[in-house]
């Protein structure tokens, strides 16, 4: 058979089976005319190449595994070079996976130092790293559309003033001209602080650390885009949210609603993790002291920033 007829057969691209033959593994027939012949012992040559591959077993290690099938061998790790061949790739990977281990534990002991360094807790002596919660595991439950905050589009901003994390006192029916960006999260995470137990599997609740950093670092893209200014809000205290604000660099500020008075207001809705009650996570863009647009339920939490981001950009353009 002819090479492209063996590639496809065999899964690979006519440049890797010449790569084979250059390195002796692949030894075709030469037919008068000059052309290669291959045959069925070819195909499963090839085969056994790529398989090993998936393995991580390198092209030029597979010598003893194809040798093996052309001694006549069902399987070609029916003789002893070829298990020794899958001992040499089982150190490999052993080696390689403790130099990454050893290389994920020193960047682990900087997130943590960095993480305290502009934080008003230091680690506690013998203290673990931290939980790195700007990152998010990949099986985050995602939460289902409820319906919970469907009222709130043009509802008015009720009179509530909340305690900023400047010191400042912000009225919510009085937050200025254009814009604002308010959202509202259940709580963020502090280094050395335990969150809620089953705080992962609750549907929307883990990412707030990520959510706020998404904002942090679109917020000079989201003034531009239309956004006079972003607000975060928590039922957490200022001082838990000033600590957050520091370590975090925030370029804005948090606002504290520890009684949950805009819950009470607006029906913003609410659930209940380890006796706290807190926040659902959802965003409002207000304009003129009316809701304008209700971001709920919001996931992923760290890409969120760039939907509010496109919807403001995209609203700018329909104007």
């Amino acid at each position: 058979m002819r090479i492209g007829e063996l590639a496809r057969r065999a899964g690979v691209t006519t440049k890797a089976v010449r790569y084979y033959e250059s390195l002796g593994l692949l030894a075709p027939v030469r037919l008068a005319n000059g052309y290669r012949d291959y045959d069925e012992h070819d195909v499963r040559l090839t085969q056994e190449i790529r398989a090993l591959g998936r393995l991580g077993i390198p092209v030029e290690a597979t010598r003893p595994f194809l040798e093996c099938l052309t001694l006549g061998h069902q399987h070609a790790d029916d003789c002893p070079a070829a298990l020794a061949g899958y001992r040499d790739a089982i150190d490999e990977l052993t080696q390689r996976i403790e130099g990454l281990t050893a290389r994920r534990a020193v960047l682990v002991a900087h997130l943590h130092e960095a993480a305290h360094r502009n934080s008003r807790f230091s680690p506690a002596e013998g203290e673990e790293a931290m939980t790195d919660y700007t990152s998010l595991p990949a099986d985050l439950p995602v939460p289902e559309d409820d319906g919970a905050a469907a009222h709130l589009r043009g509802a008015r901003m009720p009179r509530l003033q909340l305690h900023a994390t400047d010191g400042a006192t912000i009225s919510l029916e009085a937050l200025g001209a254009g814009r604002t960006v308010l959202y509202i999260y259940p709580l963020t995470g502090r280094p050395g602080t335990d969150l809620p137990e089953g705080w992962d599997s609750i549907p929307g609740a883990r990412g707030c650390t990520a959510e706020t950093c998404g904002f942090r670092d679109h917020h000079q893209d989201l003034l531009a885009a239309g956004a006079a200014r972003v607000y975060g809000l928590s039922s957490q205290d200022s001082d838990y949210q000033r600590e957050v604000t520091e370590r975090l660099r925030l370029p804005f500020q948090m606002l504290s609603d520890p009684a949950r008075s805009l819950a009470r207001a607006l029906e913003v809705p609410t659930f209940t993790a380890g006796g706290l009650t807190l926040y659902k996570r959802l965003t409002l863009i207000i304009k003129n002291d009316v809701i304008e647009h209700v971001f709920y339920p919001v996931f992923p939490p760290d890409k969120h920033a760039d939907q509010v981001l496109t919807w403001l950009s995209d609203t700018a353009e329909r104007q």
